[in-house]
């Protein structure tokens, strides 16, 4: 495989310094490009790699599919991984289509209306609802024998993997799957209303603000509802402890309704845990118009209201040794099993120290990058090969399920 990967952030970071701590890596993977729109941040990135050989970075605004495209054709490229901001991901997607590659996400991109309506039907509140861009492609796909998985993360990703595995070996029938993201990480000594952003800054202004999204089959389909809906308190194992997860948006809602309904799939949520003063900030944010993404004039320049709170708001890169505690999430599971109701809690512990030691990386974003990089050494290897657009739950769970122990990317399972 020579990969492409854009977007070097700190999860693009952590990608391929887990992938380098396979000693086999070399066997399937043959070259990276590393992109970004900023050089000097994609130079950084392979200096703090233990192999440099076969690595070269390169500058690339993602917003433009025909720089894509042309670097892909000029480094030979046959798989590019997506690990950029949300807003550029359908460019990188329809570029690897063009330029003839494979290619992989984290997540996709959705665009909400002005004035959703909420209610039944996510085509009433979203002009481009989550994974429709990538799914309405399927076909185009497949007609090219090209593959392109999306969703390869932690969440979405590695709980898709553990809902999938439900559906084959733990039920006879798999009516619910409740995805809960939460833990017990804290700063000690952060100031009272200190704001941290645990992931792309982006990201979070799109997904928590954005209308979220529970499928109901019961209730006739997809059920959307304004930002912080679903509130509840759910006890996470493992000493972690009660936290309090509210609905936001997500693509296992769509996904799993897609790959599991013919399990019996009947409701699928997803449910964060969000710090107070985290709900505070974007609240506001939202309600001075900072998520824009309409330029506005100041003082004779024009400025993307958003564009200015990526840039000032705490990256995840710069935070890491001061947090304290464990990332925890899986999927609560319900349904029938020889005639009878059956529970389970399948999830992934991530301890931050552990990380902070073994990855110089803080949980949040090596335990993303590592669910991405199992699922891009089962694409290198050929495990995971069709032609079309997939997400995870497609495929055959136990191969991820085996490189994940075989890692030490452990996973536990609490049944009721």
């Amino acid at each position: 495989m020579r990969m492409m990967l854009v977007g070097a952030g700190a999860v693009g970071e952590s990608i391929l310094k887990i992938i380098q701590s396979r000693q086999d890596y070399k066997s399937w993977l043959e070259f990276v490009l590393v992109a970004d729109y900023d050089l000097d941040r994609a130079e950084e990135v392979i200096s703090h790699l233990r192999d440099r050989d076969d690595l070269k970075a390169v500058k690339v605004d993602a917003r433009n599919e025909k720089d894509i495209v042309e670097l892909i054709e000029v480094y030979d490229i046959d798989f590019v991984m997506d690990a950029a901001a949300p807003f550029v991901s359908n460019n990188i997607f329809d570029a690897a289509y063009e330029a003839g590659a494979n290619y992989g996400s984290m997540g996709t991109w959705s665009v909400p209306m002005e004035h959703p309506k909420l209610g039944l039907g996510i085509e009433n509140s979203y002009v481009e609802p989550m994974t429709k861009y990538n799914f309405d492609r399927h076909d185009k796909w497949r007609e090219k024998n090209q593959m392109a998985c999306i969703c390869m993360g932690i969440d979405p990703g590695v709980v898709n993997v553990f809902a999938k595995y439900a559906a084959e070996y733990e039920f006879d029938e798999l009516q619910e799957v409740h995805v809960k993201d939460g833990g017990n990480l804290s700063i000690p000594g952060a100031k009272e209303g200190e704001v941290t952003f645990g992931f792309n800054v982006w990201t979070v202004l799109d997904e928590v603000m954005n209308p979220n999204v529970e499928y109901n089959a019961d209730k006739g389909g997809f059920i959307v509802e304004d930002a912080f809906a679903g509130e509840e308190t759910f006890d996470m194992p493992d000493g972690v402890g009660k936290n309090v997860l509210v609905k936001v948006e997500h693509e296992e809602v769509v996904t799993m309704q897609r790959y599991l309904s013919k399990y019996g799939l009947k409701k699928a949520t997803f449910k964060i845990s969000l710090d107070p003063a985290l709900i505070n900030a974007l609240k506001v944010i939202d309600s001075l118009g900072l998520r824009s993404l309409h330029p506005v004039d100041v003082g004779g320049v024009k400025v993307v209201p958003r564009d200015v709170v990526a840039a000032v708001a705490p990256q995840p890169k710069d935070i890491g040794d001061e947090m304290k505690g464990e990332m925890l999430v899986g999927v609560h599971c319900i349904g029938i099993k020889d005639g009878k109701k059956k529970e389970i809690f399948m999830y992934q512990p991530f301890d931050n120290q552990q990380s902070m030691k073994d990855w110089h990386m803080q949980a949040v974003v090596a335990q993303t990058g590592f669910g991405a990089a199992l699922s891009i050494e089962l694409i290198g290897k050929e495990i995971w090969k069709d032609s079309g657009v997939f997400s995870p739950e497609y495929f055959d769970p136990m191969p991820y399920l085996d490189l994940m122990r075989e890692t030490g990317f452990e996973y536990r399972i609490l049944r009721k």
